[in-house]
């Protein structure tokens, strides 16, 4: 196992990586809380379902994320992420500035998402890579695995926005 060497070879890109590593453990660990809430915000019943299995998703994410904490040798450790710290923040202000029940939080709430899960889909992109490129192939094929359900989640946050909540939405007054 090359992680945490003290060749001078990959050691910054190691380290690196294993921040990003940590930081990713706080995002998912977090994540499932968030998700909570805004299962309880939403109204659409489909949007619900979806947040709700991505909890359970997150939850499987977690432990994901200490296996190949476990593969690469070192304790599963949590850093804070900025980034994903200021988008949950983002979520959390649109559920305080939008009506209860109404198809324009939904709206608000997939925006919400959809950023959260593009930045995750950009760091578990470059979490596979770094993993491939320091030969820990299998952190790697392990990563890729929620990288795919991260996608997956992005688009059917589209199809569900797209189907009938932003119609809905632009129907709906400004006062609701």
């Amino acid at each position: 196992m090359q992680i945490l060497s003290n060749t001078s070879t990959n050691s910054r890109l190691e380290e690196f990586f294993v921040t990003m590593l940590q930081e990713i453990y706080w995002s998912e660990q977090h994540l499932v809380n968030v998700l909570s809430t805004m299962t309880g915000a939403a109204t659409n019943d489909e949007l619900i379902q979806a947040f709700d299995q991505h909890r359970q998703q997150t939850e499987e994410h977690v432990k994901i994320v200490e296996r190949a904490f476990g593969v690469l040798g070192i304790p599963p450790q949590a850093e804070p992420s900025m980034g994903l710290q200021g988008l949950f923040d983002e979520g959390w202000q649109v559920i305080d500035e939008t009506e209860e029940g109404s198809a324009q939080r939904d709206v608000a709430l997939i925006i919400a998402a959809q950023k959260v899960e593009h930045y995750e889909i950009a760091c578990y992109g470059s979490l596979v890579t770094l993993a491939a490129t320091l030969g820990e192939i299998e952190v790697a094929d392990m990563l890729r695995a929620v990288l795919t359900e991260e996608k997956e989640t992005d688009a059917t946050l589209t199809i569900i926005a797209e189907s009938k909540i932003n119609a809905q939405a632009s129907e709906e007054p400004v006062d609701h």
